[in-house]
């Protein structure tokens, strides 16, 4: 296994359900991209937001998740991650509980535990785990890569923006085809 891990996050059906547009290619290009990862010896994860059936886990105080957390509960097909996009059974999957991936969840324990330092990331939304990710984990020293083509946001402007102006502060931005060319050619 290399030092690096590919973060798939928030690709759940509570949430890619709400794109009417653009959420079936991101599946697809995620997937080729998962299969890349796991064919070059890099761990794929899957983060997913998911809440406590009795709500103890939510502020009714917080704006983003005090109105959904119902829906997004243990037992809930909304926290059950897209199959278009290439999980399988065996792979591991993280619930957090607010929107880092490193938020409420296990994820610093795995990635010290199994030596990674280097994340790429995509996923749905790019302002929100996206953003939130990318800035937790540069700010604890993580290598980082976005791959632009398998992120999503409902506000087009904002998506470039972070993309082409934010990210690339703090990350490698690659297109999946870039991505999986670099494996290939680091292998």
């Amino acid at each position: 296994m290399s030092n690096e891990a590919l973060l798939v996050m928030d690709v759940q059906r509570g949430i890619t359900s709400r794109f009417n547009t653009g959420s079936d290619e991101l599946l697809k290009t995620i997937k080729k991209v998962v299969e890349a990862a796991r064919d070059n010896d890099v761990l794929p994860i899957f983060i997913r937001v998911a809440f406590r059936p009795d709500g103890l886990d939510i502020n009714t105080t917080n704006k983003i998740f005090a109105n959904i957390a119902t829906s997004f509960t243990h037992g809930s097909e909304d926290i059950e991650i897209d199959k278009s996009c290439g999980v399988r059974e065996d792979d591991l999957i993280i619930d957090k509980k607010r929107v880092s991936a490193f938020s409420g969840s296990g994820l610093a324990l795995v990635l010290r535990s199994q030596k990674i330092d280097t994340l790429t990331l995509c996923g749905i939304a790019t302002s929100g785990v996206v953003l939130s990710t990318l800035r937790q984990a540069a700010d604890l020293d993580f290598k980082l890569n976005v791959i632009s083509d398998c992120c999503l946001d409902a506000d087009p402007l904002v998506h470039s923006v972070l993309l082409e102006k934010v990210f690339p502060r703090q990350s490698e931005v690659l297109t999946s085809n870039q991505y999986i060319e670099q494996l290939v050619k680091n292998s």
